[in-house]
């Protein structure tokens, strides 16, 4: 008989979101009637940009014809949209990064997980508590943490509490570490990050010779001028980080899969005879083994952001989803709940009220407003008491939604 990955069974019980729709579904199919809005998974609502959308059909109609016809693309992605990325997302913000350093994907959340290939199973891997689950989860599935204790923490990784004392902005580690996930605006909390910030990191980074897993998925939402929306504009960022961005939620590619990762050629990493390597060279021979490229006709919809009515529609579409979590924000706090985040990201951190867990309060929520969201502890154990809201939704549900918080719960 064939054996398995056992590694697989030492992940918990169930994924976060899995969980959620299982106990919305037993609460669903109790109580037809129930009008049940979810303001839970980071899902956007609202349709692709007229530009995307018309690029796509375009691109559908190249395909039709022999002349136009597309087979097989660049593994890498297209040249032209490479370009384009290198151009408008990071040149322009005084980041030296070439087109040939990006990787067009299907989505952030694959190569934050399929990065790992690349990396031995000796490294000392720092995540934030709470983290994304995905960056916990993958690394478990890859053989590089023990089994998990009565917290939910697995042995072999090494946990950065982010709180309300901090700003839910980790501090350094007191021991090396090897590899560090960071994500801003953050994922779960709302939490945004400074220059300065981001240069303890770096420095950290290139003195313990780590390498920084900077998540950079919501980078559009950050509306302060003062904030970096890379990693590569810090100083040194080249020599130890890899960022991930995606289409996902700024433009709303959720369901049509377009992301990319940026390995600069500068970046080296230890063989076991203790030479240098290039992780661009690992990366790309790891991308074009096991992927094929994203489809041409995605990669035009995901061009088209870049143009003038592209920049204009996106630019709707983040303050459509910031407006949403300006009133979550402001209701929330009408129904006397403590409240982070919401400001320059789509995500807003509640504080339980006293006495409720998380569950509990994701509970409460379900069954007497008919009101999902994701509890904090499923985020980690230092997510224990907090609760978060997505701004990615309807303004008519998210005005329902807040209606029913302001009406029927009170701290």
């Amino acid at each position: 008989m064939a054996t398995i990955n056992n590694n697989y069974l030492k992940l918990k019980a169930g994924y976060l979101f899995p969980e959620i729709a299982r106990r919305v579904n037993t609460f669903a199919e109790a109580h037809p009637e129930a009008k049940i809005i979810k303001l839970g998974i980071g899902d956007v609502t609202e349709p692709l940009p007229e530009a995307c959308r018309q690029a796509i059909i375009k691109a559908v109609e190249e395909m039709g014809d022999r002349s136009t016809f597309k087979g097989y693309g660049p593994e890498q992605g297209y040249g032209w949209l490479r370009e384009k990325i290198a151009t408008q997302d990071f040149q322009a913000r005084g980041c030296d990064i070439d087109a040939s350093e990006i990787f067009i994907s299907d989505g952030s959340k694959c190569d934050s997980g399929n990065i790992l290939d690349i990396f031995g199973h000796d490294n000392t891997i720092a995540v934030t508590d709470p983290v994304y689950p995905v960056y916990v989860d993958t690394n478990v599935m890859a053989g590089n943490t023990g089994d998990v204790n009565e917290k939910g923490e697995y042995e072999g990784l090494v946990y950065l509490p982010i709180t309300a004392e901090n700003n839910f902005t980790a501090e350094l580690p007191t021991q090396k570490v090897d590899l560090i996930y960071l994500c801003f605006p953050n994922n779960p909390t709302g939490a945004t990050a400074t220059k300065e910030y981001l240069q303890t990191w770096v420095n950290y980074a290139k003195a313990n010779n780590a390498i920084i897993l900077f998540d950079a998925a919501y980078e559009a939402f950050i509306t302060d001028a003062s904030l970096p929306h890379s990693i590569y504009e810090i100083e040194g960022a080249k020599d130890c980080a890899i960022e991930f961005r995606s289409f996902s939620k700024n433009a709303g590619f959720t369901g049509t899969r377009c992301a990319l990762t940026v390995i600069p050629k500068t970046l080296k990493g230890k063989a076991a005879d203790g030479s240098d390597v290039e992780l661009w060279k690992l990366w790309n021979r790891r991308h074009c083994t096991k992927f094929n490229g994203v489809s041409y006709i995605v990669q035009r919809g995901a061009e088209a952001v870049y143009s003038d009515e592209g920049k204009a529609q996106v630019k709707g579409l983040i303050e459509f989803y910031l407006e949403n979590a300006k009133i979550i924000c402001s209701q929330l706090q009408a129904a006397g709940l403590t409240i982070y985040g919401g400001v320059n990201a789509p995500y807003v951190w509640v504080q339980t009220p006293t006495g409720l867990s998380s569950w509990d309060f994701f509970d409460k929520l379900l069954h007497n407003c008919n009101v999902v969201g994701t509890p904090g502890s499923g985020f980690g154990a230092a997510g224990e008491g907090y609760f978060r809201i997505s701004a990615f939704n309807s303004r008519e549900n998210v005005n329902e939604a807040m209606k029913r918080i302001t009406e029927k719960f009170k701290v």
